[in-house]
C-alpha cells in the first residue's frame, strides 16, 4: 500500500499537533512554518521540515503541493496567508485542503476558495465539551456528521451483568462497535452475551440525539 502525503504548513499547537499525529500514523510528512524554533522541533518527527515564508507564492511553489493526498493549512492568525496557501492548494490539485479558520467570516470565505473542511478549534471544542457535559456519563464524544456521533462509554452501575444483546442498543439506534482495554488496545469482536463488567469502556457509533438520550 502506498504511503500517504501531506503537507502541514504552519506549525502553532493546531497544526503542529496534526503534523505530528500523521507523522506517528506512518505518514509522508512536509511541515513548514517560518519560526525557526518550532521547525527544528517538529524535524526529528516528520520526513521533512521547512523554515518558509508562506506568504510568498514563489515559496509555495518551491515546496511542490503537487501529488500531495493532502495539506492541512494553520495559518488563521494570517488571514491573508491562509487564503494564499489555500487557493495555492486547490490550485495544485490537492484532493483535500483542511484549514483552521479564525472566525466565521473567515470560514466562509475559506469554502467560497475551495477548502474542504474548515475548523474552527473553539467552536468545535465548545460543542463537544457541551455535549460531554450533557452525556456525563461519556469518557468522550465526537461528531462525525451533522448527525451522528461516536462516543467512548463507561459501563454505568446499572448496566453491570447485563449482555449488549440484553440492552438491545440497536433497536435504540445505536451501534457497539469495539471495546478499549486498558492497556489502550481496541476489541472489535464482541460477544453479544458477555456480561458487562463496571469500569469497562465501550465505543458505541449512532445518531446523536439517540447517544444523547441514552439515560
Amino acid at each position: 500500500m502506498r504511503t500517504r502525503e501531506f503537507a502541514v504548513l504552519g506549525l502553532g499547537e493546531f497544526g503542529y499537533s496534526i503534523a505530528k499525529t500523521l507523522a506517528e500514523q506512518g505518514c509522508q510528512v512536509l511541515a513548514a512554518d517560518m519560526d525557526e524554533e518550532r521547525v527544528n522541533s517538529i524535524a526529528p518527527m516528520v520526513t521533512q521540515a521547512v523554515r518558509a515564508d508562506l506568504t510568498d507564492p514563489a515559496v509555495l511553489e518551491e515546496l511542490g503541493l503537487e501529488g500531495l493526498d493532502g495539506v492541512a493549512v494553520a495559518l488563521a492568525n494570517n488571514l491573508e496567508a491562509s487564503i494564499m496557501v489555500t487557493m495555492a492548494a486547490k490550485e495544485s490539485g490537492v484532493p483535500y485542503v483542511l484549514v483552521r479558520a479564525q472566525n466565521e467570516l473567515h470560514e466562509a470565505v475559506l469554502r467560497k476558495l475551495g477548502a474542504d473542511e474548515v475548523i474552527l478549534p473553539e467552536r468545535s471544542m465548545g460543542v463537544r465539551v457541551a455535549r460531554s457535559l450533557v452525556a456525563g456519563r461519556f469518557v468522550d464524544m465526537a461528531e462525525l456528521s451533522e448527525n451522528i456521533s461516536m462516543a467512548e462509554l463507561t459501563v454505568p452501575e446499572e448496566w453491570a451483568g447485563k449482555t449488549l444483546s440484553g440492552l438491545a442498543l440497536r433497536q435504540k439506534g445505536l451501534n457497539v462497535i469495539a471495546r478499549a482495554e486498558k492497556d489502550g488496545e481496541i476489541v472489535t469482536r464482541l460477544d453479544p452475551e458477555k456480561p458487562l463488567e463496571p469500569g469497562d469502556i465501550y465505543i458505541i457509533v449512532g445518531e446523536t440525539r439517540a447517544i444523547e438520550n441514552l439515560f
